[in-house]
């Protein structure tokens, strides 16, 4: 008898999904009356919400109507030279990868996402960004796309296009790992120090599955880690600096977003 719970068990990973996204959308669209539309071409996954919340208090950025999604709302604000899409409070593998597959199969073509981090190997003093090249699988969502193994990893070809870093950006951003965690109220002190001995940066929520769902379909995803956060074991944790960090954020999106396209040229 195997006891092993199904997420363990063996998956077809080459059959197709009977669910697919393509039709959640269209069934949204006719139960909301919405005309078909198409998303920018690079969005934003905002998992702690600071920046759309942002955006919308201070009239920076708009709601688009035509977006299909049961769960959430995009918002669309002008980041550099260019139109972006975010997605606010998409936290946790399974949700941001939800989302995910709903923003590519409307017309996305990158996502960026920018999650609020703990500190486990000091890389700085909070806060700073690490863009993320390999995140270690503690979570589920990224086993139903990839067979098991220790690490998702940031696709090779943008990997390639990352390796110096980020350009033209006024503050470092740091290559690393991070731990990706579907409990975080769960990191003990003998996970942690299992992840310090594995390589780990930061600890978050998403790269795993977001890295996995990539790599799976041949998408582009590109994660950071914001490290704003030792854990809430001392005070003045979780600071991001002025409007929640927001601009400092949307300076990374762009600043990304640019060596993106500039590789693909």
């Amino acid at each position: 008898m195997n006891d092993l719970p199904p997420l363990f068990q063996p998956k077809s990973y080459d059959e197709p999904s009977v669910f697919q996204v393509d039709g959640l959308l269209r069934e949204a669209r006719r139960q909301r009356g919405l005309a078909a539309g198409s998303v920018p071409q690079v969005c934003v996954l905002d998992p702690d919400g600071d920046v759309v919340r942002h955006l919308a208090r201070t009239g920076d950025g708009t709601r688009l109507e035509s977006w299909a999604c049961y769960h959430s709302e995009l918002w669309v604000t002008k980041c550099g030279d260019r139109e972006i899409g975010i997605v606010g409070c998409a936290v946790g593998g399974p949700y941001a990868v939800l989302v995910a597959e709903e923003l590519h199969a409307s017309g996305c073509e990158l996502i960026i996402s920018v999650t609020s981090a703990g500190r486990i190997v000091p890389l700085g003093d909070p806060p700073y960004f690490v863009l993320i090249e390999r995140a270690w699988r503690d979570e589920g969502t990224s086993l139903h796309y990839l067979p098991p193994s220790e690490w998702a990893q940031l696709r090779p070809t943008l990997a390639a296009r990352f390796a110096s870093g980020i350009t033209a950006l006024d503050e470092p951003v740091v290559l690393g790992a991070s731990w990706t965690t579907d409990a975080p109220f769960r990191e003990t002190a003998s996970e942690i120090a299992a992840a310090q001995a594995a390589g780990v940066h930061a600890v978050e929520m998403e790269a795993a599955g977001l890295y996995a769902y990539a790599q799976a379909t041949g998408r582009d995803v590109v994660c950071v880690a914001h490290v704003t956060n030792t854990m809430a074991v001392d005070g003045d944790d979780f600071e991001k600096g002025a409007d929640d960090g927001t601009h400092r954020i949307l300076a990374l999106v762009a600043a990304i977003a640019a060596q993106w396209e500039s590789g693909s040229a």
